[in-house]
């Protein structure tokens, strides 16, 4: 064989042998909501835009509807241990790795989306370490809407909320709950419709979006806007299948998700006037809190913020940080 034939031989190995290699960058993504969820769709639409930065060297493969197996409090020890490369989490349904990830969901701490903004400014640096202890790196953050109260009776004053046997998700929300006079129990998403329809529960506190998820209309006739509790979602990666990536890559994947974050959070928003209106469709009435409600309920969310301060010290600095700026 000729020595320029030699050497294209070569040339043409070498050029094989890496785009197999290349090309066998794949994740697949676990996520527990179903695939109309939005969070889901968030999920594909950076799946899609980092197929795209990377030229197709990193595919990601999202499994919806817990395909996988994960449940929503194992998502950051499946990602930690190495189960998933990547996976969409709730957040709050992590504090048993760790209690300071309760932060946001607080009750009446961060209402709105531009207090959970202010929040993250000083939460998010904390959480980045967590996630980092854990084998792992946030890439994106992303707000459910405002937590309602779904119930089979209209809820107008806290005595309506009296033994209500009500599914929340962390152990704020049950402490809120106990506090109101209610009888909270916590679950996962994948409990909360077989929960309702054996009758375990009758009552939750979700999001609107959720609401629809459940067909929350075949088992409760009543929403309240209550917006208490604030509740995001991360994108987590494995450091250990993240630091496989060449550095152009990551750098990549990491624009891509700053690129799409504040998109994101838009599609939260615009996800909550959607799906108030399906509800309503649907035949659940939808009201908001008179004022003498929300008095009621910030009086006894109040001590839950000390409480809490006490009992996870680390997170005291993060929240009067906070409320400084905010009050």
């Amino acid at each position: 064989m000729k020595q320029g034939s030699i050497a294209a031989t070569a040339a043409f190995a070498v050029s094989v042998a890496a785009t197999s290699a290349w090309a066998e960058t794949k994740w697949d993504m676990s996520i527990v909501w179903p695939e109309g969820n939005f969070h889901t769709q968030n999920a594909m639409a950076f799946a899609d835009a980092v197929k795209e930065a990377t030229d197709g060297e990193v595919v990601i493969t999202v499994h919806s509807g817990g395909a996988l197996g994960i449940k929503g409090p194992e998502g950051m020890a499946a990602v930690r241990d190495g189960l998933v490369p990547i996976a969409e989490i709730l957040l709050n349904q992590q504090v048993g790795e760790a209690p300071v990830l309760g932060i946001e969901t607080l009750p009446f701490l961060a209402p709105t989306m531009a207090d959970l903004a202010l929040l993250h400014k000083f939460y998010r640096p904390k959480l980045d370490e967590v996630a980092a202890g854990m084998n792992q790196k946030i890439l994106y953050m992303v707000p459910w809407p405002g937590q309602a109260v779904f119930a089979p009776n209209p809820i107008n004053t806290v005595e309506d909320l009296k033994g209500l046997t009500i599914r929340v998700v962390d152990s704020n929300g049950n402490d809120f709950f106990g506090a109101l006079g209610a009888t909270p129990i916590q679950m996962p998403w994948g409990e909360v419709v077989p929960s309702l329809a054996a009758g375990t529960i009758k009552g939750v506190t979700t999001s609107s979006s959720s609401g629809v998820d459940g067909a929350f209309w075949e088992f409760t006739k009543y929403m309240s806007t209550f917006n208490w509790q604030a509740s995001s979602n991360i994108m987590s990666v494995n450091l250990d299948a993240w630091n496989a990536l060449p550095l152009e890559t990551r750098q990549k994947i990491e624009e891509t998700a700053a690129g799409l974050e504040g998109q994101f959070w838009l599609n939260s928003r615009a996800e909550d006037a959607k799906k108030i209106a399906t509800l309503k469709e649907n035949g659940v009435e939808v009201s908001a809190p008179s004022p003498e409600l929300s008095a009621a309920l910030l009086e006894k969310a109040l001590p839950l913020w000390d409480a809490y301060k006490t009992r996870v010290p680390e997170a005291a600095p993060i929240i009067d940080a906070y409320l400084t700026l905010r009050n």
